[in-house]
């Protein structure tokens, strides 16, 4: 009798501690439980931790209340200056209400899902394509409030959201490269433009101070003329300075003018052929020889006649060694 007393104890703690195991369950710390007892929501969320529940009676459904990385995919649209692109983001968000999480809706992450794409594209056709490549910070705070205003009343909250690409057409991006290269190429030339008007200045300040101190420029000459040699060229480039041409007009200018040779002088004198009569002055005495210069470069001999040939004028007739032929 006291040996089935015994046996039917022990079969009874051994069902006891079976139904206790059957209700024991661990919480962990990024978990949150709800019990749902008979399809009733219990007013209690167990914490982290070993916790208990009624076998059969209660279900315990676990939430996690990390955050939760979810990516966008890529959406396509057209933005407000006509552009077609595609954009694909990035959600942060966590669950700050269990219960809400589980009785308001049916699966949170499919749900926060869809509306982050739904939004995505609103935001895509009210945004221009400059605000969607340079002022991606103010659109990812329109993008967050779009998805947290519903996502409250799921017991979810949007941690952050992130633009991640904009896709562009390839024309698109060829038609931005040469506006940025036209940019570009447009400020070179105003820094260029800057830089020769203050080097423009400095030079005029420099050749100032050197117009007072004419020695400067020829010290400046052989300056530039080191720095040119110092390189081992072969072929040296030497500067002429325009004061030194200056210099050299001024002085030619202040210097006595130069009188110009006679004509008589320099041109030797025709003499006269022994033929020729002598010329007689209009009182009748005959005219004086004319004097020539005894420098020998001007000296012309005396018997200077030209003498000519006599020339024969053509004749009509035939030479002797040729006859006419006449048939």
């Amino acid at each position: 009798m006291v040996e089935e007393l015994v046996a039917a104890g022990v079969s009874v703690a051994s069902v006891g501690l079976v139904y206790v195991m059957t209700g024991a369950r661990v919480v962990k710390q990024y978990e949150r439980g709800v019990v749902l007892r008979l399809g009733r929501l219990r007013p209690e969320v167990r914490g982290p931790g070993f916790t208990m529940i009624v076998p059969f009676v209660d279900r315990l459904r676990k939430v996690n209340i990390q955050i939760v990385t979810l990516p966008i995919p890529a959406q396509e649209g057209i933005t407000r200056d006509n552009v077609t692109v595609r954009v694909d983001a990035v959600v942060y968000f966590k669950v700050v209400e269990a219960a809400d999480a589980v009785i308001q809706v049916e699966d949170y992450r499919f749900a926060v899902s869809q509306m982050a794409q739904t939004s995505l594209r609103s935001i895509i056709g009210k945004s221009d394509l400059d605000d969607l490549l340079s002022n991606r910070e103010k659109l990812n705070q329109g993008l967050e409030l779009m998805i947290d205003s519903p996502a409250i009343g799921w017991g979810v909250q949007i941690d952050r959201v992130e633009i991640k690409d904009v896709s562009l057409p390839e024309t698109m991006k060829r038609s931005m490269a040469r506006q940025a290269e036209a940019d570009r190429e447009r400020r070179a030339r105003v820094i260029n433009a800057d830089a020769e008007l203050q080097a423009s200045k400095k030079l005029a300040q420099a050749a100032e101070v050197m117009s007072e101190q004419p020695a400067a420029l020829q010290l400046r000459l052989l300056q530039t003329v080191v720095a040119v040699a110092a390189e081992k060229n072969s072929t040296l480039v030497l500067p002429f300075p325009v004061e030194l041409l200056r210099f050299l007009e001024r002085a030619q200018q202040g210097g006595p003018p130069q009188q110009p040779m006679r004509a008589q002088e320099s041109a030797p004198q025709p003499s006269a052929r022994p033929d020729e009569p002598r010329q007689v002055a209009e009182s009748g005495a005959p005219a004086a020889p004319q004097q020539t210069s005894a420098a020998p470069w001007s000296a012309v001999p005396e018997q200077s006649a030209e003498v000519r040939e006599p020339v024969t004028p053509p004749s009509n007739e035939p030479p002797e060694g040729s006859k006419t032929r006449q048939d």
